[in-house]
């Protein structure tokens, strides 16, 4: 006759009533609202490409990208293992495996690289299908994005940095903006509170030696 086996003193019941991961599927394609959105403001021509970027943002292993990128925060290393001064930020693999994609993609640049009707909606649904894996990484990719029209105010300068702005080559390495094969903007301001409102900075830049392009400014303020 066979036994019974005793159930464990902790066993309640089988869980059997939860969904199964969302994962594996096209963040874009599955957003009707989104592919009417893209169509609608006449980007269709970009649907593709915006596809191409959903069924990478909906893989587990971006998904889970996104987890490990939030849960190994940046690291600022101050010094060297020889104490030479160095101040860099350390990011995690998976935050440079994100960007990545982005960059691969020209979520930061379509609109600039291929000026043609439609363009700044296509790069908006590539944007957010991205961001459905993980949104901090829309903060560099948009400021990027967003200063080419004020870096081109000033000729000398878009012609210095646009083409490193524009490249589809994410370069990780922490070397001279000469010696990379592509670059990213960010964003800094003056003010030590938290919060502060931008357009009422009290930070003021004076020009040095008569000013203008590339001349020195001297900053007083908060920093």
């Amino acid at each position: 006759m066979a036994q019974v086996q005793p159930r464990p003193a902790h066993a309640t019941h089988e869980v059997f009533n939860q969904s199964s991961p969302l994962e594996n599927y096209n963040v874009f394609g599955a957003d009707r609202t989104l592919v009417e959105a893209l169509r609608r403001e006449g980007a269709d021509w970009a649907e593709d490409r915006a596809l191409a970027i959903g069924e990478v943002a909906g893989r587990a292993q971006t998904i889970r990208w996104g987890f490990e990128a939030n849960e190994n925060t940046p690291v600022l290393r101050t010094h060297d293992r020889f104490g030479n001064r160095i101040d860099e930020v350390e990011f995690h693999p998976a935050w440079h495996k994100l960007m990545q994609i982005g960059i691969g993609h020209g979520v930061h640049a379509l609109p600039w690289r291929e000026p043609v009707p439609g363009a700044h909606a296509a790069r908006a649904a590539m944007s957010i299908a991205l961001t459905q894996a993980e949104a901090g990484i829309g903060c560099p990719i948009s400021m990027t994005y967003s200063a080419i029209p004020a870096l081109r105010a000033q000729p000398e300068l878009a012609e210095e940095w646009e083409s490193r702005f524009l490249s589809l080559e994410y370069d990780e390495r922490l070397v001279p903006a000469p010696d990379k094969t592509g670059a990213l903007c960010g964003m800094a301001m003056t003010e030590k509170q938290g919060g502060s409102d931008v357009r009422a900075n009290t930070t003021v830049a004076r020009a040095l030696n008569g000013g203008g392009p590339g001349a020195e400014y001297e900053i007083t303020g908060h920093k």
